[in-house]
């Protein structure tokens, strides 16, 4: 995941600087792999379109329709995240996400990696 998010990088210090898709997708899906790895559950999930969707968090597991717990947000807010270089309240005020219920607040389990010089 380090590798995959560090070769967005540039895109991440300079939104100019768009990476090819595959390797935005690549550094979106790693990216929340290791959010299910860490936040194992299926209470939360969290949709990052159009790469990606899972299902984190430990609680009650939904079976049908939409999940009670559900985060929202494009590729680049997702990465910020995941890197540190976004806190999740800034976020969330900026309308930069969706978290609607009680477990959608991810932020004791970011960021996820770094990749600052």
């Amino acid at each position: 995941m380090r590798g995959a998010v560090a070769a967005v990088r540039g895109w991440l210090d300079d939104d100019a600087q768009r990476p090819a898709r595959t390797e935005l997708a690549a550094a979106v899906r790693l990216s929340l792999r290791t959010l299910e790895q860490v936040a194992p559950g299926n209470s939360v999930e969290v949709r990052v379109p159009p790469f990606a969707a899972v299902q984190c968090v430990a609680g009650p597991r939904h079976t049908r329709g939409t999940p009670p717990n559900v985060v929202e947000t494009d590729p680049r807010t997702w990465l910020l995240l995941a890197t540190g270089r976004l806190a999740w309240g800034d976020a969330v005020d900026r309308g930069a996400l969706t978290a609607s219920g009680t477990r959608a607040d991810l932020s004791q389990w970011l960021p996820l990696v770094r990749v600052d010089d």
